[in-house]
């Protein structure tokens, strides 16, 4: 005879997906911040960067994305001071590691287009980004991160590819900072 205090195999199963699915929640109502807060970046110092060069022609002011984690990364910490401890879980992990793999990627596609064979970087970059963003919103059930992720990558990658002044394509991460900063808000009002 069951008792009260005793967990079923069927409740102890409802128990641990409602613990994962509060964190997932959890999750994706914390990512609203960075995800604001790392869209109005890449919005400013992309369009300060495409400005700079179109007036200037000169491609040096690309040394200006060195500068946007150096502002970030502070930023990003200050902000999320009051934010509670975001859950370590199997989705957190998935997304720490997704997002790494971006910034690895990224970084080594820059570097190979530099130094070993010219490459699209609008086109290259922006699929990049747009897959982890895509693959972000996969793991948290999201539908606006789905859906930014693929209006950055497919989109960004058509635009910059049919964009010939490197100075315009530069715009195409303008716009996708825009988009990342108002799926936040979408994710923010989402999760209220």
């Amino acid at each position: 005879m069951e008792t009260n205090n005793e967990l079923t195999p069927q409740r102890s199963l409802e128990l641990i997906n409602d613990a994962i699915e509060h964190n997932r929640r959890t999750i994706l109502r914390q990512s609203a911040g960075p995800l604001i807060t790392w869209g109005t970046l890449l919005f400013a110092f992309s369009l300060a960067i495409a400005l700079l060069w179109g007036k200037t022609g000169k491609p040096a002011w690309n040394m200006l994305w060195f500068a946007m984690p150096l502002v970030g990364f502070p930023l990003s910490a200050a902000l999320n001071r009051r934010v509670k401890d975001v859950p370590c879980n199997t989705v957190s992990r998935m997304l720490t590691a997704t997002w790494l793999a971006f910034c690895v990627f990224s970084v080594c596609t820059s570097l190979a287009g530099v130094f070993i064979a010219p490459i699209n970087f609008t086109v290259a970059i922006s699929l990049l980004f747009g897959f982890a963003l895509t693959l972000s919103g996969i793991l948290l059930k999201n539908w606006p991160v789905i859906i930014g992720g693929f209006f950055i990558g497919l989109g960004g990658a058509i635009v910059g590819g049919l964009l010939s002044s490197v100075s315009y394509q530069l715009l195409v991460f303008t716009v996708g900072g825009l988009v990342l900063a108002l799926t936040g808000v979408a994710v923010l009002i989402q999760n209220k």
